[in-house]
């Protein structure tokens, strides 16, 4: 480890190693491949502490996979071509539920972009491992955003056992909610019961209305 001073700020690098004679893993087939080559070092941001920035130095290496072709390993504190370390991505995004984005990048003193992309690989996770089974119960809202007449639908679970948000589309019209059922799929929309709306035609000014055929 080395803690040097850039631009008036304690900077902590701690330098990471491959162990001796081990073998990368390929980030295309999760495989050990032998190596190719060594790329420069990077730095990845890890969570600050006592207003030092801490970051791990690491030279990656790459891999002559016979099925992937030359590949960059895969390492286990972060993800592609992310310079920011999964636990410090996480951090920041548990931050970001408490503030505004602004005000976590400058707090840890890192990019508003850093704490998008946290927050990103955040909601790309949730949406990987969460369950939509057994959803009976579906309510559908309209929400400005911006200036201007900029509309979002959103579409909320509303089981009396769990309630939560599901989906957001951009605009409010009939086609956006097509692309949610669509994506919620035929078996899970016909295990729907009740669906809550509270949504309105531009012309004529009447609610949307829908119909849903229940089999008993």
């Amino acid at each position: 480890m080395e803690l040097t001073q850039e631009k008036e700020q304690l900077v902590l690098n701690a330098t990471l190693r491959p162990r001796a004679n081990s073998r990368a893993v390929c980030s295309g087939c999760g495989q050990k491949r032998p190596g190719y080559d060594t790329l420069p070092s990077r730095r990845f941001e890890f969570i600050p502490f006592w207003g030092i920035l801490a970051y791990f130095v690491y030279a990656m290496r790459r891999v002559q996979c016979p099925t992937c072709g030359i590949k960059v390993e895969t390492v286990p504190w972060a993800q592609g071509k992310r310079t920011v370390t999964t636990a410090y991505a996480w951090f920041l995004a548990r931050w970001a539920k408490q503030l505004r984005w602004a005000q976590v990048a400058e707090a840890f003193r890192t990019s508003w972009y850093t704490v998008y992309r946290s927050i990103e690989m955040a909601v790309a996770w949730g949406r990987a491992h969460r369950d939509l089974a057994g959803i009976t119960a579906i309510g559908v809202d309209e929400m400005a955003w911006g200036k201007g007449h900029r509309y979002v639908t959103v579409v909320y679970q509303i089981d009396q056992a769990c309630k939560r948000l599901l989906w957001i589309g951009e605009h409010r019209q009939a086609k956006t909610l097509l692309r949610f059922f669509r994506g919620f799929g035929k078996e899970r929309t016909a295990g729907l019961r009740y669906v809550c709306s509270d949504m309105w035609r531009r012309r004529p000014r009447r609610r949307f209305t829908f119909w849903i055929g229940f089999t008993s």
